[in-house]
């Protein structure tokens, strides 16, 4: 099993935030010395979801505020041996991100839009797994996996942002948000150097993304 994790990084230079991602250097061959993405074995007595969770906290130690399922890696020379993969993906809110890796020079983030040479077919599963972020974030509520549980307008379009690569206008934005009712004002404010900011959450009565039938 692999997990595709995303993070938001804030620049100092008001570029857009980049969309992040951690990765683990192999010790072994096949592919010793090249980064890939975390991952492990499927235990006989684990649901795959909670496989996926365990390897992330041991290979990572970070805990996310969403996962699912991704897709069934499964080319026949994807590696020497025939391994099927089973691949989720998961956001994974900055401050969290923030926090240190486990103290070991084999694992740390990289910027989804400069990656070094990834092992195995890895590469192609990131570029897979970007799509998915692009596509859901359009019409799921899937940004809420990358924010705090009180945010600004300003703070959910970074997001939007960050995730398209573009910059939106922000009225236009703030039309859609409010016309979408998926957001509750709360009465409070976060202050800094320009006028306060009213903070949202999300309607907690719906779900973060439609998942249809299957078990939350």
């Amino acid at each position: 099993m692999s997990t595709v994790i995303f993070s938001l990084r804030h620049h100092e230079d008001g570029e857009l935030p980049s969309v992040v991602l951690p990765l683990v250097r192999r010790t072994r061959d096949p592919h010793e010395g090249q980064w890939a993405l975390p991952g492990g074995w499927l235990d006989a007595s684990e649901n795959l979801e909670a496989a996926a969770s365990r390897t992330l906290a041991e290979t990572t130690a970070l805990a996310p505020s969403y996962l699912e399922q991704l897709y069934a890696f499964g080319d026949v020379g994807r590696s020497p041996a025939r391994v099927v993969s089973i691949v989720y993906w998961a956001l994974v809110r900055e401050d969290i991100a923030s926090t240190p890796l486990p103290a070991d020079e084999n694992v740390a983030w990289f910027d989804a839009a400069a990656l070094p040479p990834l092992a195995f077919d890895h590469d192609l599963i990131v570029e897979y797994a970007l799509w998915r972020l692009r596509n859901k974030v359009g019409y799921s509520r899937i940004a809420h996996g990358l924010l705090p549980e009180l945010f600004t307008l300003a703070e959910l379009r970074e997001v939007y942002e960050a995730i398209g690569g573009r910059r939106l206008d922000p009225a236009n934005f703030r039309r859609q948000v409010d016309g979408s009712g998926t957001l509750i004002p709360t009465d409070d404010f976060r202050t800094g150097s320009h006028r306060p900011a009213r903070l949202y959450r999300y309607n907690h009565d719906v779900e973060l993304a439609d998942r249809g039938p299957l078990p939350r």
